[in-house]
């Protein structure tokens, strides 16, 4: 749910930076926040369903509140400032890049290096997620393949 200040933000910024390129700096501090505002996000998200099944509605819910601030106020305002979303084809690109190095660099690496230590259930998870992350790869490339070229 997005807020009214939140909204108010976003309905005033027409274009993120349109005639101005973000400093270096200032967008890798962008990608900084933004990677801690989703970890709380989701973070936020497990807390509250175990404070639900634990019985704690009241604590489940200020969990699901603040989580809802840190994505969409916190995360979409800084994505908007970056200029993160593009057309549906280059949003497609995008995910396919971010899906191919999961699935060819970092999944790989994680699950033989958990298995070389003998982290074997950790090793397992990784290889079934870079299994996920594959099947995620070709269904944004079938849609991609629909764009004119």
């Amino acid at each position: 749910m997005v807020t009214a200040v939140a909204k108010e933000y976003l309905l005033a910024v027409k274009t993120p930076q349109a005639h101005k390129p973000l400093d270096p700096k200032t967008r890798e501090n962008l990608l900084t926040a933004m990677r801690g505002e989703a970890f709380a996000y989701v973070k936020y998200l497990l807390f509250a369903e175990h404070a639900r099944k634990t019985g704690n509605k009241k604590l489940a819910d200020l969990f699901e509140r603040i989580a809802d601030v840190e994505r969409f106020e916190h995360f979409a305002e800084e994505a908007h400032l970056l200029g993160l979303i593009g057309g549906d084809a280059e949003n497609l690109e995008d995910a396919i890049k971010g899906e191919s190095y999961e699935i060819e660099t970092m999944y790989l690496e994680f699950a033989h290096e958990a298995k070389l230590v003998g982290d074997t259930a950790a090793a397992a998870r990784f290889q079934e997620i870079r299994n996920d992350e594959i099947g995620h790869r070709a269904a944004f490339a079938a849609e991609l393949s629909k764009f004119p070229a």
